[in-house]
């Protein structure tokens, strides 16, 4: 069965492409016998189905919310670029376009992860750590997540006081709107939020 809300057509859209081609930017897999490209998000291994036009974990892998990591991993796959991080971080307001885009519905929903977890830095820390994330020195907390070798990003924590809440905000690399439209940003950028907020019962059999 189709991902609920995945076109069809970018699964056209993928079987169009030169699988050599895909295989080379992503580093991804290619089994012609059964239509099905096998590539690693997260850590976690996922299938893209061009048979039965889905894409699912490989066993075990991240709950998603609303196929948004679906989505991201299709077109990762369709229009992702062989190009390195470059190593400097940016907000979504600073990915070009973004700060017409990223507000109203398609505003982060970074404040998820500070009302799951308030003011308990450590319950942050071990939820990051449980879901693979690199320790930075920003913010009163942070860490990076390699969703794919060319896209790491970052979550950032800040505890509240008795004037401000607590507050938490996403960077991504300079370079992800080289790989990725916003709308596909934005699919991510819930996903990273929702593997947080659901750390350590994040994971699900496929």
């Amino acid at each position: 069965m189709m991902n609920d809300k995945i076109d069809k057509i970018n699964f056209l859209d993928l079987e169009s492409l030169d699988p050599c081609d895909v295989m080379s930017r992503t580093g991804c897999e290619f089994d012609p016998a059964t239509r099905q490209y096998r590539v690693n998000i997260w850590g976690h291994p996922y299938c893209a189905d061009l048979e039965k036009y889905e894409v699912r974990p490989c066993g075990t892998g991240l709950k998603t919310y609303h196929d948004y990591l679906y989505i991201f991993i299709l077109h990762f796959l369709i229009k992702s670029k062989s190009l390195p991080p470059e190593g400097k971080w940016v907000s979504e307001k600073d990915i070009k376009g973004g700060a017409a885009f990223f507000r109203g519905p398609h505003t982060l929903p970074s404040e998820w992860i500070s009302k799951r977890f308030g003011n308990n830095i450590k319950a942050f820390r071990d939820a990051c750590e449980k879901l693979g994330g690199v320790p930075l020195t920003l913010a009163d907390a942070a860490f990076s997540f390699q969703i794919t070798p060319a896209i790491p990003v970052a979550v950032l924590y800040w505890q509240g006081d008795e004037d401000f809440p607590c507050e938490t905000k996403l960077l991504f690399d300079r370079s992800i709107e080289l790989h990725l439209p916003l709308d596909i940003i934005f699919a991510l950028a819930v996903e990273v939020c929702h593997g947080v907020i659901q750390s350590p019962l994040l994971f699900q059999s496929g």
